[in-house]
């Protein structure tokens, strides 16, 4: 008996997810609003900070790359922080009050009102997660959230939350990505288009 292509098997379910995600109303609508946020926040002068553990950690790093640099065309920088990337950061804050609050103390240093805290959590339950999103919410922050269906834990946090629509980490991770880039497309282009006729 063959064994079954796991390969194939992935891309059939990832294929299957992305086409829930393109029906997926809510999530749709959460996407646009949150790049309405991310616009007015930047054109205002504030910031984008961005934290997520694991390959959340990765997509924050990916996403604040996009966003500084660019996604397709050239452009003037914008600013976004992945809060994931600073080792001393990291390691001190873990060391000295403990993981939980890695994120937390960096929103309370780098954090002001009119900044965004985009917080990505596939499960929604990550502690050091949910004490940034407290932190933001105390220091005037606009929080939006990446989650999957069992993320519940994060909607009371978050301004707009953003539901992936699967219990699936390495799914959930591949539709927060793609429509992370679509965000970005958003941005970029609202942008560019700023002022113009």
């Amino acid at each position: 008996m063959s064994q079954p292509d796991l390969i194939a098997v992935h891309l059939a379910r990832s294929l299957a997810a992305f086409e829930r995600a393109t029906k997926d109303a809510m999530m749709l609508a959460a996407a646009r609003e949150i790049a309405d946020i991310v616009i007015a926040a930047l054109r205002a002068g504030n910031k984008i900070l961005l934290i997520g553990n694991g390959g959340s950690a990765a997509d924050a790093q990916h996403i604040a790359a996009e966003i500084v640099g660019r996604y397709r065309k050239e452009r003037p920088a914008y600013a976004a922080i992945a809060l994931t990337t600073d080792t001393s950061a990291l390691t001190a804050i873990g060391n000295d009050y403990g993981y939980d609050h890695v994120f937390a103390r960096q929103v309370e240093g780098l954090g002001v009102s009119g900044d965004v805290l985009l917080a990505i959590s596939t499960s929604g339950r990550s502690p050091s997660i949910l004490h940034a999103l407290r932190k933001a919410r105390e220091r005037g922050l606009t929080t939006v959230g990446f989650t999957g269906t069992k993320g519940a834990a994060m909607r009371e946090l978050c301004d707009v939350l953003l539901v992936a629509p699967s219990d699936d980490t390495p799914l959930i991770q591949q539709i927060h990505l793609a429509t992370a880039h679509g965000i970005c497309e958003m941005v970029e282009e609202a942008m560019l288009h700023e002022g113009k006729p």
